[in-house]
């Protein structure tokens, strides 16, 4: 029998299935709830049960005898959450804080309230209401949405309907923001423990390919050492004011006049830490598992000098509407060019846009890194066909 304790994972996508590996180097027990048979993480994590994280009894049954359960996603119904503190067992991150990843009209007033800069924005609930608050905006629903999915850029009174009518149906809110002037997005990655132990990952840059994440650069390339630090104390302040356990992130926009201005939270493992894995001493993953169990942090500084980290994307299906190839079918070209490359595949099947890997490639060269690894995310997609170099 393991010493260590079983620690309950909610969600089988592979954010959990990357939590097990630094789990297994560690010692560490795990317990999934997936959603369906033979998910991302169901591959790699024995002990599971599958259900719904919506069912308060299906949520009770898989923490029986975890003193600690963490999350792959933040969609488990806040007041779950609470009965399951009430339980006993340990939430982290907890309902509290995990409200404000939950819901993006909590997050804006709580970060209003603690000053930290953000886009202008209000809660809207009618045409007039979007045309008050100005043209060009975005529009957001305030819970389930992610990836783009949930977000509109409205130019006009006759762009609401849609955004205002979903919302309806799914009995949420909307969020009206200003639509920011950025020069580029960041990201702000911070580790908290219960006991408030802390540590910061370098600042990156990222971009976006139809509202998901395509591509890291870290640490982010001619970014003021002042604007790096700021984003960092901005993220160290949210997860200690917010009462945050586990991995935050804190997605910015770097502005065209030299600001930066928070746009979204996330209290999990996230896409734009992914080259933690191969770049950095303690990937996020293992600083997450560290941090749920309260164990002492491990040291975030940058392995090599960059790291870049693009996604594997489902590349568009044949005239025959089947996928093309097998994710398997790249390894010999990509190893073959590549033998520093790492790649890491999520057990999914190929759907056109769907994420289902990523590749990291380090060095000293920026130009070096960006080329090995958008060749390798390429040729694992289909763009570059199967032709030999």
């Amino acid at each position: 029998m393991p010493e260590a304790p079983t620690l309950a994972v909610i969600g089988g996508g592979q954010l959990a299935r990357m939590m097990a590996e630094p789990a297994a180097a560690l010692g560490l027990p795990l317990r999934l709830l997936a959603e369906a048979e033979g998910v991302s993480a169901a591959q790699v994590i024995p002990d599971q049960l599958v259900g719904d994280y919506r069912d308060l009894a299906t949520l009770r049954a898989v923490v029986d005898g975890c003193p600690v359960v963490t999350f792959d996603h933040e969609h488990v119904p806040t007041e779950h959450l609470h009965a399951l503190e009430e339980d006993g067992v340990a939430v982290r991150p907890g309902p509290e804080a995990l409200v404000h990843a939950q819901d993006k009209g909590v997050m804006r007033e709580r970060l209003a309230e603690l000053g930290i800069p953000c886009p202008r924005n209000a809660i809207v609930a009618t045409p007039a209401d979007v045309e008050a608050f100005g043209f060009p905006c975005v529009l957001k629903t305030t819970r389930g949405g992610y990836d783009g999915k949930g977000v509109w850029v409205v130019r006009s009174v006759d762009d609401v309907a849609e955004p205002l009518a979903t919302a309806e149906a799914a009995g949420v809110r909307i969020l009206a923001e200003e639509l920011v002037d950025f020069r580029r997005e960041l990201s702000a990655m911070v580790a908290r423990s219960p006991s408030g132990q802390a540590a910061a990952y370098p600042v990156v840059a990222s971009t976006q390919l139809d509202g998901i994440c395509h591509e890291v650069i870290a640490p982010a390339p001619d970014l003021d050492p002042a604007l790096a630090g700021e984003a960092q104390a901005i993220a160290l302040r949210v997860a200690g004011e917010l009462g945050v356990t586990g991995m935050l992130a804190v997605e910015l926009f770097e502005t065209t006049d030299g600001r930066i201005l928070v746009n979204e939270l996330a209290m999990r493992p996230h896409n734009t830490g992914h080259w933690t894995q191969d770049g950095a001493v303690t990937s996020q993953f293992e600083n997450h598992l560290r941090a749920v169990l309260d164990l002492p942090l491990g040291s975030p500084a940058p392995r090599a000098r960059w790291t870049v980290m693009v996604n594997i994307l489902g590349g568009p299906d044949r005239p025959d509407g089947q996928p093309v190839g097998r994710l398997y079918d790249g390894y010999p070209h990509a190893m073959a060019r590549d033998p520093f490359l790492r790649v890491h595949l999520y057990g999914k099947d190929l759907r056109p846009g769907r994420k289902v890997g990523h590749v990291n490639a380090y060095g000293d060269d920026l130009d070096d890194c960006l080329e090995r690894a958008r060749h390798a995310a390429a040729w694992f997609r289909g763009d570059l066909g199967n032709e030999s170099e």
